[in-house]
């Protein structure tokens, strides 16, 4: 039977501190007709007229029956005041939370229990980095933000306190002071950082490498983290398509045999990195994405098509708004017509189309972030046997409630130091063992990132959403330094491509899976891989571009961009379904690339089913046997098969694998344990399935086991009939309200999350709602969005939220998107001036 781990990714609540007084406030300010009220005060004005001052003309605001704008002006300056006033309109909780999480200012709103986050934080230096990149602006583009902030700020004008949220009203018990700042460029700029951190690759494998190699042998290790299957799954750009000479790669670097104290500095940064996304959507092995873009030569239009899903951490709010930008005229001084997916806070359209290109995202996933143990003493740290001074910045964190606290934040030349930075989270001081042949003293952990370097992607944004072909669009990627996207392309004149853009790190040594000794300057960095050296493919003799964080082209083909891709079975599973629809003629629709986004199927289960059908086993393994027999390997919702299957898949990693590694890096499923069980099938005697009491030796005595005791464990959820079994009664997901939906007071997130909602799909699956096994079934990765963008007929496309557009709980358009999106179903998209006109419910005129 599978225990219950105290090893998971769940992070701690996000904690509110309200007294038992103020919790029955609460429940009374929801209550009755001063309920209505006060959850009503926030919704904001959709229709007749506002006065917006700042303003060059008119600009009309159109929604539709989901809340949707579109902005129509006269001028760029216009367009992006109305969009960040809309913004304002729906979202500003959410904007403002955000703020205070990328500057390392939590405290200030929710008190002390923020104190090591804020730190944290302000240790990698977001908002710093966030500060310096709006200086790098043109004048141009530096004139966008602002006139985005003076929209965000004619809104904060006009309103406060509730009047602006619901949250600010339950705020306001606990802080009563509080009122919001100004909005600012760097506000928008810092959210970037945030996404960065969210997509930052390889940085928990680096670490869980090495703390395996504390247990494990080097072979074993290998085993745990394999490499590409490039003989079995696809990758991005094909072995018949040219790729960039590979840039040279040094030899890794190896570690000495980690001290105890070395391994405590792993295990405590390995919490804090646990315990920071929950503020921003929960990271993990299933944070990724699917993207592809089928030519006109196999669809029935004749002309491109295009879907992307992007795979994150389910909030509340989505992280996605939908919205479109139009200028009256479009011209050289007003060159946007352009809808899609924006973030709130930020001006432009991240993901979606313009008049002519249309262009999807997903994670690139490059190792872009390296550690360093730093020989540290007090103030200074050692290079090359010379003692140099850390870099030292001393900052404020104000504390609702409470009192300043002072911290002091430490930094050598590569990066910040991440160990030792706050009570909350220990003291991390690592001492390397001078038996390892290195002198005694103190090591510290240094962080290296891409996302510390002030670069050009605020720009990139702008650049992408004018672009009008293919060679603009590759000069909009050049600005698209960090995160790093796949990034695909489609135009309405037929044409379809890929390109990698991003800061990825020459390496002096090493290859980025293991922290290097950083006292030589024979680790670390030598520049960045060239724009042009990085993977494009235009009009591939396929037809076709697949992307779901599989690898990019042939094992050495490319400069070295990480060791550590997923898998590929959805891209695999993706490659297939769009191969069979061209075999069977008559050309891919719409209709067709938004089924295969909702596909089901469960490469693992298939490749499991042959050893399963070789058993014989007796009592509840039989009757476990019996049920998949016949099964179509779809995690469909209502599935029993799909249900049991993957409470067989819990407990054989949790029987066999779990207890032969260290507990802070348990079996977490996914593409990564898919593949090591996959290999270990051809294996039947590897100690891998052996028990430590020698009860279970071979492998398929750890198969019968876990067929036996997921029977046990399904009876025990789901009752003694497998008629009553489905998968989606595990499989729930639950919207959580990033700031007090974690609050872990019941009536408060009562007021701000919705669920559970029972779903397909799973983990390494086209469908790709993901689980953390060591948890549990609960839903923790979704596919945040989806799109299909049809070059043919735009206002043909479709899309839809994992949400809705309103951040107002209880709004008409809060979640009303959920349902739609949980059945796979998926929303009109609008873009023509004649289309929006037609689909309009409310229409706003913000007026000078």
């Amino acid at each position: 039977m599978v225990r219950t781990s105290s090893r998971g990714r769940r992070s701690r609540p996000f904690t509110v501190f309200l007294s038992i007084a103020a919790v029955f406030v609460v429940i009374g300010l929801v209550g009755g007709g001063l309920g209505i009220w006060t959850v009503q005060r926030s919704f904001p004005q959709l229709s007749g007229e506002l006065s917006v001052p700042g303003l060059d003309a008119e600009v009309t605001v159109s929604r539709d029956e989901a809340g949707i704008p579109m902005i129509e002006a006269d001028s760029a300056h216009d367009l992006f005041q109305a969009q960040g006033f809309v913004h304002a309109q729906d979202r500003f909780w959410e904007m403002d939370f955000r703020r205070h999480v990328t500057s390392g200012r939590l405290s200030e709103l929710f008190g002390e229990s923020q104190v090591g986050t804020d730190t944290f934080v302000r240790t990698l230096g977001w908002r710093v980095v966030a500060e310096e990149e709006v200086k790098l602006l043109d004048e141009q583009t530096l004139g966008w933000y602002q006139a985005y902030a003076d929209g965000v700020n004619a809104y904060l004008d006009s309103r406060s306190g509730a009047d602006l949220s619901l949250e600010y009203a339950v705020l306001g018990l606990q802080n009563p002071g509080y009122e919001p700042e100004k909005w600012t460029p760097a506000d928008s700029v810092a959210w970037l950082k945030a996404m960065a951190w969210d997509l930052r690759s390889n940085l928990e494998d680096e670490i869980d490498r090495a703390l395996l190699a504390t247990e494990l042998s080097p072979e074993q290790v290998a085993q745990v983290f394999p490499p590409y299957p490039y003989a079995d799954n696809p990758t991005i750009v094909p072995a018949d398509v040219g790729t960039p000479a590979p840039a040279s790669v040094g030899s890794a670097t190896p570690l000495a045999p980690l001290g105890e104290d070395t391994v405590g500095s792993l295990l405590e940064l390995k919490d804090v990195l646990k315990n920071m996304p929950v503020l921003l959507g929960r990271a993990g092995p299933d944070i990724g994405s699917n993207s592809w873009v089928v030519s006109g030569q196999h669809t029935a239009s004749g002309k491109p098509l295009l879907a992307n899903d992007p795979h994150l951490g389910p909030s509340l709010p989505s992280v996605w708004y939908q919205m479109g930008l139009r200028c009256s005229t479009v011209s050289p001084e007003c060159p946007f017509a352009v809808a899609g997916f924006s973030f709130s806070g930020m001006p432009g359209i991240i993901i979606g189309h313009n008049e002519r290109i249309a262009w999807g995202f997903t994670n690139l996933g490059p190792d872009v972030a390296d550690l360093y143990l730093e020989k540290v003493t007090e103030d200074r740290v050692e290079l090359d046997g010379v003692v140099q001074p850390l870099v030292i910045r001393d900052e404020v964190v104000k504390v609702a409630g409470g009192d300043d606290v002072p911290i002091r934040i430490r930094s050598t030349s590569r990066g910040p130091i991440v160990t030792g930075i706050s009570d909350e989270f220990g003291s991390i001081a690592a001492t390397y063992p001078a038996a390892a042949g290195h002198p005694e003293g103190r090591y510290e952990l240094s962080l290296q990132w891409t996302a510390l370097v002030p670069g050009r992607t605020p720009g990139a944004i702008f650049a992408v959403n004018r672009a009008t072909d293919w060679a603009s669009f590759r000069q909009g990627a050049t600005l698209f330094d960090v995160p790093s996207q796949n990034l695909v392309y489609a135009d309405v004149d037929g044409n379809i491509g890929y390109q990698a853009p991003g800061l990825i790190p020459n390496r002096l040594s090493g290859d980025g899976t293991v922290p290097q000794p950083g006292w030589s300057s024979t680790v670390g960095w030598a520049g960045y891989v060239p724009f042009d050296a990085l993977p494009s493919m235009f009009n591939p003799p396929s037809g076709y571009i697949v992307t779901a964080n599989n690898a990019i082209a042939p094992n050495g083909a490319t400069p070295l961009i990480t060791k550590d891709w997923d898998s590929g079975y959805r891209a695999e599973r993706i490659d297939e379904l769009i191969a069979e629809s061209i075999a069977a003629g008559g050309g891919l629709t719409a209709d067709d690339m938004s089924d295969i986004q909702a596909d089901n199927a469960n490469a693992f289960a298939e490749r499991m089913a042959p050893y399963l059908t070789a058993l014989a086993p007796s009592g509840n393994a039989r009757l476990g046997k019996q049920l998949l027999e016949g099964w179509d390997f779809a995690d469909d919702a209502g599935s029993a098969q799909s249900a049991y299957f993957n409470v067989f898949w819990r407990n054989l990693l949790e029987n066999s694998f779990a207890p032969k590694l260290p507990d802070a890096t348990p079996p977490a499923g996914g593409s990564q344990w898919f593949q090591v069980v996959g290999d270990l099938l051809e294996q039947p005697d590897s100690g891998w399935w052996a028990s430590p009491d020698e009860n279970v030796v071979t492998r398929d005595d750890a198969i019968t086991l876990a067929l036996s005791e997921a029977w046990t464990e399904t009876e025990r959820l789901m009752g003694d009939n497998p008629d009553d079994w489905t998968w989606g009664e595990l499989h729930t997901l639950t919207l959580r309200n990033g700031s007090f939906g974690e609050s872990g007071i019941a009536p408060i997130e009562m007021l701000f999350n919705r669920g559970p909602y029972e779903l397909a799909g799973g983990s390494s699956i086209v469908n790709a709602v993901g689980w953390y096994a060591p948890d549990g079934y609960a839903v923790d990765w979704v596919p945040s969005m989806r799109q299909v963008v049809d070059l043919a007929d735009l206002d043909s496309s479709t899309w839809i939220n994992l949400t809705g557009a309103s951040g107002h709980a209880y709004h008409a358009n809060y979640v009303d998107q959920a349902p739609l999106w949980q059945a796979h179903e998926t929303r009109a998209w609008p873009f023509t001036p004649d289309a929006v006109r037609k689909a309009a419910r409310d229409t706003l005129t913000l007026v000078p």
